[in-house]
């Protein structure tokens, strides 16, 4: 097999991480975790992480690499997983990119030259004050003023990223939504994605919550907040997390908090269909062609014709 990537994409709930972990068994090489929750250290429960007997006997990167205070964003992401992913070419491995996070995904696959603006130091620097003298929600303020469409994109504690769309926007006059890089791969890769029937899938999600509560996921964000992970900090803002410590601060029932996390979950789940259909030569693939199996022959076929 000639050197390619491996991408089991997809909703959440859908069996990625089992496939995954089987298939970079069979090739004898990792998987790198493409999740922007599972990056941090004492979030466990609520965002499905996979145990060691999960992982069988794989390698597993990033995932535990951030502290629950760390503003760990796509960037950082790259910058850590890139190299990994390389490394394992360089040594004649498949490595398999697995995740539900479709902007950390796409920073490992495609090269975004970000419209190729130059860096400006200065205009970094104001914002960056700004940042520091007023707040995170400040500078993005101006950049949904700005910018409105790249600001839906960004989640205001990105600091990094709201700054860059500013400086884009005052360095180079142009938006950053208005930029339009195009897809440009960074390696030869297939990408998978398992499909469940929608009422399937949320059959799914909602099983997956009821384990979670029954694992322990309110103790967990209870262990979190005692130790001082701020609320507002990003990992907190995961779905799971912010329902339950949004229910515990108005005193709400856990089946309350059930109900609302599986709805959420549901809603995220069809964000995340709609995101990775627009990933160029996307197979879909039923539960029950979802083997590992079939997976290694897709792979070679797709060998065959490169």
């Amino acid at each position: 097999m000639s050197a390619q990537v491996l991408v089991i994409c997809g909703a959440t709930a859908t069996g990625k991480t089992a496939l995954a972990a089987q298939c970079a068994k069979l090739l004898e090489s990792a998987v790198i975790s493409a999740d922007s929750q599972l990056v941090y250290k004492g979030l466990d429960i609520g965002t499905a992480k996979p145990t060691e007997d999960e992982k069988l006997g794989v390698p597993h990167y990033m995932i535990d690499v951030a502290e629950p205070f760390a503003e760990y964003s796509v960037s950082d992401f790259r910058e850590a997983a890139l190299p990994t992913a390389e490394k394992l070419l360089s040594d004649g491995k498949i490595p398999v990119i697995c995740g539900g996070t479709g902007f950390y995904i796409n920073s490992l696959l495609f090269n975004f030259s970000y419209g190729k603006v130059a860096a400006a130091p200065k205009v970094r620097e104001k914002y960056e004050k700004l940042a520091e003298e007023h707040g995170k929600e400040y500078v993005y303020a101006i950049l949904k003023e700005t910018d409105p469409v790249a600001a839906e994109k960004l989640h205001p504690n990105d600091l990094k990223r709201v700054i860059r769309a500013l400086e884009i926007f005052e360095a180079g006059g142009i938006k950053k939504s208005e930029i339009c890089d195009g897809l440009k791969p960074r390696f030869d890769y297939v990408a998978v994605a398992i499909d469940y029937p929608r009422e399937e899938l949320y059959e799914r999600i909602n099983l997956r919550v009821d384990k979670m509560f029954e694992s322990g996921l309110v103790e967990e964000v209870r262990s979190l907040l005692s130790r001082g992970v701020d609320e507002n900090c990003r990992c907190m803002q995961a779905i799971g997390y912010k329902e339950v410590i949004e229910c515990l601060k108005k005193g709400l029932s856990q089946s309350t908090m059930r109900d609302i996390i599986k709805q959420n979950t549901r809603h995220y789940a069809k964000r995340q269909i709609t995101f990775f259909k627009k990933l160029p030569d996307l197979i879909t693939l039923s539960a029950k062609e979802a083997t590992a199996e079939n997976v290694i022959e897709i792979l070679k076929n797709h060998e065959k014709r490169i």
